[in-house]
C-alpha cells in the first residue's frame, strides 16, 4: 500500500476523537451511477459472515468503489489491509418519508473497549439536507448502550447530518450513535454501509510518519459540548484508546491518565 493514501497521523488522532472520518467525492461519477443502478436493482446480496472482504462482488460495481487505491487506504488505516465481511446494508427511504429513525447504536452485543470494527457508509447520489442523510454524533464511541438506549433523545448539542456530494464516504468507529433523517424530497435516498472486522492487532496501520505531531494531543484534548462535565473523562478514554493505536503505553495528555494510575506499592520502613 503506498504511503500517499494512508491516513496520517492527524487524521487518526482526529478518528479516536471524534469516531469518524468524512472523505467527500472519492468515488468517480460514472462508477457512482452502477453502483447506483445495483442498490436500485436489489443485486448486492448479503454474504457469508466472516468471509475475506477482498472475495466479494467481484463483478459488482461496488466491488471497484471499494477497491479504489483511497477507500483501500481509509481501510488498511484503520483495520489491516485483510479484512474480513460482518455485514452489509443497503439503506432505503422512500421520497416523501417523513419519520426520522430513533437515535441508536449498532454494537449492541459489543463490549471492546480497544479493539475496534468499522462501518463504511458509501453516498452514491447527492444527499442534500432536504433528503435526510444519516445524523452522527461526533464523540459518542466510547458511550456503549445497547440499540436504541438513547431513543428517547431528539437531538444532541454537535449533532452532525450527512450532507453531501455524490462518492462521498464516512469511516466510522462501531459504536458510534447515529439515526437516519426523513425525505423530505420526491426521489428515493440510497446510502450502503458496509462493517469490517480485522484480522490484524490495530497497531499503526496508517502513515506513522507524523505520529510525534504536536498538534496531535491538542486535537485530542478537544471537546464535544455534548458530554457537560465529563469532557476530561472522554480524553482519558481517548488516551487509553491512542495508546493501543500507537503501542504507546506512555504517551498522555496533561497527565490526565498517569495520574490515575499512580498506585505506588512502596511501603515506608518503621523507624
Amino acid at each position: 500500500m503506498d504511503k500517499k493514501y494512508l491516513l496520517t497521523s492527524r487524521q487518526m488522532a482526529q478518528f479516536v476523537n471524534d469516531g469518524f472520518l468524512r472523505f467527500d467525492e472519492r468515488v468517480p461519477d460514472d462508477l457512482n451511477r452502477a453502483a447506483g443502478a445495483e442498490m436500485e436493482q436489489g443485486l448486492l446480496d448479503v454474504e457469508p459472515m466472516g468471509v475475506p472482504f477482498r472475495n466479494l462482488w467481484k463483478d459488482r460495481a461496488i466491488k471497484k468503489v471499494f477497491s479504489l487505491p483511497e477507500v483501500q487506504g481509509i481501510v488498511h488505516s484503520l483495520v489491516g489491509p485483510d479484512p474480513q465481511y460482518d455485514h452489509h446494508a443497503v439503506h432505503i427511504v422512500n421520497a416523501g418519508h417523513l419519520i426520522g429513525q430513533a437515535w441508536h447504536a449498532d454494537a449492541i452485543i459489543d463490549t471492546r473497549r480497544t479493539h475496534f470494527d468499522i462501518q463504511l457508509f458509501y453516498y452514491p447520489h447527492d444527499t442534500p439536507r432536504e433528503m435526510g442523510g444519516t445524523m452522527f454524533l461526533p464523540g459518542s464511541h466510547f458511550r456503549r448502550i445497547s440499540e436504541t438506549d438513547i431513543a428517547r433523545y431528539q437531538n444532541f448539542v454537535g449533532q452532525v447530518p450527512m450532507v453531501c456530494k455524490a462518492g462521498t464516504f464516512l469511516a466510522v468507529h462501531h459504536g458510534i450513535w447515529h439515526c437516519g433523517q426523513p425525505n423530505r424530497t420526491d426521489r428515493i435516498r440510497y446510502a450502503f454501509k458496509l462493517r469490517l472486522n480485522p484480522t490484524v492487532r490495530q497497531v499503526r496501520l496508517w502513515n506513522t510518519e507524523g505520529i510525534d505531531d504536536p498538534a496531535i494531543p491538542q486535537i485530542l484534548n478537544s471537546k464535544h459540548k455534548w458530554y457537560g462535565n465529563e469532557g476530561r473523562i472522554e480524553v482519558v478514554n481517548r488516551i487509553k484508546f491512542w495508546r493501543f493505536l500507537t503501542g504507546n503505553e506512555r504517551f498522555d495528555v496533561l497527565h490526565l491518565l498517569s495520574r490515575i494510575e499512580n498506585e505506588p506499592q512502596r511501603e515506608l520502613q518503621a523507624v
